[in-house]
C-alpha cells in the first residue's frame, strides 16, 4: 500500500465518528434547553453494559464548564465491592445546542453519542440512547417513577427498538 498512514487515519476517523451517530429511527429531541436538563437525574433502568456492572442506586449530575461544555458526574453503589465508584466526564452539543444530541466522553479524546431521544416537558424524566440500541437508559428527577409514567416510557423504547426485556431495573416503581 502506498500510503498506509491515510488509511490508518481514515480508519480511526470512520472508528471514532460512529462512535457518535445516531441509531435508525431515534431523533434528537428538538428545543432542548441546557439549563433545564442541569442537575441530578436517578437512573430508573438501563441495558446492562461492564461499565455499570454491579452498580446500584446510579445518578448522573450534570453542570456547566467553563469552556461551555457540560461536566459529567456519574455514580453509583457496587455492591460487589461495597464501595462508591464515580467516573467523571465531558460532553459537549454535536450541532446545534438546542437538539439533544451530545457526544460524552470518561476517557481522553473518546467520545461517544449521548442522544435525548424523549423528555417530558418539564424535564422529570428523559429516555436516552448511545451510538446504538445496545445502549439505553431511563433517567428521572427522583429515584422512582409511578407505574403509568414507567409503562408509558417502556412502551417508547419498546416501539424504537430496545431490548426492554433485558434492562435492569433501578427498583420497582411506585405504585
Amino acid at each position: 500500500m502506498k500510503y498506509p498512514w491515510k488509511f490508518l487515519l481514515l480508519s480511526i476517523y470512520l472508528l471514532l465518528s460512529s462512535c457518535t451517530s445516531i441509531p435508525k429511527g431515534i431523533e434528537p429531541v428538538e428545543n432542548f434547553e441546557l439549563q433545564k436538563y442541569l442537575g441530578k437525574w436517578y437512573e430508573i433502568a438501563r441495558l446492562p453494559h461492564s461499565f455499570e456492572e454491579d452498580l446500584e442506586q446510579v445518578t448522573a449530575e450534570y453542570s456547566l464548564r467553563e469552556d461551555g461544555g457540560v461536566k459529567v458526574i456519574n455514580r453509583g453503589f457496587n455492591i460487589k465491592k461495597k464501595k462508591w465508584e464515580e467516573a467523571i466526564g465531558r460532553a459537549y452539543f454535536i450541532e446545534e445546542n438546542n437538539i439533544g444530541q451530545l457526544k460524552v466522553s470518561f476517557f481522553g479524546p473518546f467520545y461517544g453519542s449521548y442522544i435525548v431521544f424523549e423528555l417530558s416537558p418539564n424535564y422529570e424524566y428523559a429516555l436516552i440512547s448511545g451510538p446504538s440500541k445496545d445502549y439505553f437508559w431511563i433517567l428521572a428527577r427522583q429515584p422512582q417513577l409511578d407505574k403509568q409514567s414507567m409503562q408509558k416510557l417502556l412502551d417508547i423504547a419498546k416501539s424504537k427498538g430496545f431490548d426492554i426485556n433485558s434492562l435492569i431495573l433501578a427498583q420497582p416503581p411506585n405504585k
